[in-house]
């Protein structure tokens, strides 16, 4: 089964502002570069598979004639579709297990922060249905493990989040485990012989202090918790604002500061 837990509305808004991070453009040419070495042109439909509210859909949209995202949550589509210029993208609901799409008619399958929430084996039998020979999967994310840096204030930022996990450990699922296993579980069972995994792909941005909150809002193991423990919930992103705002010694929650974090991807291609 798949796993639905970004439906409402309130947290699909909360994820468009700060919880998906759009990939770098290192891991998207990574991803395009394979598709040409493996496949070639042309490439006309591209699937983003639990798609969100669309970061990742509309960076593959200029490389394709189609795109097409699927996610289980129309609220988060709703966020997706709300964004204009992108002609070429199409969303629809649905899940990874079931795509509505005739075999061998998919020239790259993509899913960003997502594939640690499939169901392995029937994404993987959907896959091997869907692909055009030669066609590719990718599956890009990143660890809980990010570098926070501010002025002067030396690692004492980077001893704030390792706090936060501690109380959302209880909260937090085997599929985030997944996730910051860089999908090794799901990349030993792709049935394709030729694949590979690229990991520690460098991504420096800057973000307020504001959005800092905002990630750890998104989570799915904070909002978990928000729903057991509302108040606790509360008051651990009042107590995170506090320590940041502190030890970067400022006011403003739009102060900038900077973030590392490292992408990885799994890469396969179909048999001919």
């Amino acid at each position: 089964m798949s796993f639905r837990l970004f439906e409402e509305k309130h947290h699909a808004s909360i994820y468009q502002k700060y919880g998906r991070m759009v990939p770098p453009d290192e891991v998207k040419e990574l991803i395009l570069q394979y598709l040409d070495k493996k496949k070639g042109p042309p490439h006309e439909l591209a699937v983003d598979l639990g798609c969100g509210t669309g970061q990742n859909a509309r960076l593959l949209s200029p490389h394709f004639q189609k795109v097409v995202g699927i996610d289980v949550s129309e609220s988060q589509l709703a966020e997706a579709r709300a964004v204009p210029g992108f002609t070429n993208i199409t969303y629809r609901t649905g899940t990874a297990e079931q795509l509505p799409f005739p075999d061998g008619s998919v020239d790259l399958l993509t899913a960003a922060t997502a594939a640690h929430w499939f169901d392995s084996e029937g994404f993987l039998k959907e896959a091997s249905r869907v692909l055009k020979p030669r066609g590719c999967i990718a599956l890009l994310g990143y660890t809980d493990q990010f570098y926070m840096h501010y002025g002067s204030c030396g690692d004492r930022l980077n001893h704030i989040y390792p706090d936060v996990k501690k109380v959302l450990l209880p909260y937090t699922s085997r599929q985030l485990a997944e996730a910051n296993s860089k999908l090794q579980d799901l990349y030993e069972a792709i049935p394709f012989p030729d694949k590979e995994r690229v990991e520690n792909i460098p991504s420096k941005l800057q973000m307020s202090v504001r959005s800092a909150v905002g990630i750890t809002e998104s989570y799915s193991m904070y909002q978990t918790f928000q729903r057991a423990e509302p108040q606790a919930a509360a008051a651990l992103l009042e107590s995170v604002t506090t320590r940041l705002l502190k030890e970067m010694g400022v006011s403003s929650l739009d102060t900038m500061l900077d973030v590392t974090m490292h992408y990885y991807c799994v890469l396969a291609c179909k048999p001919q």
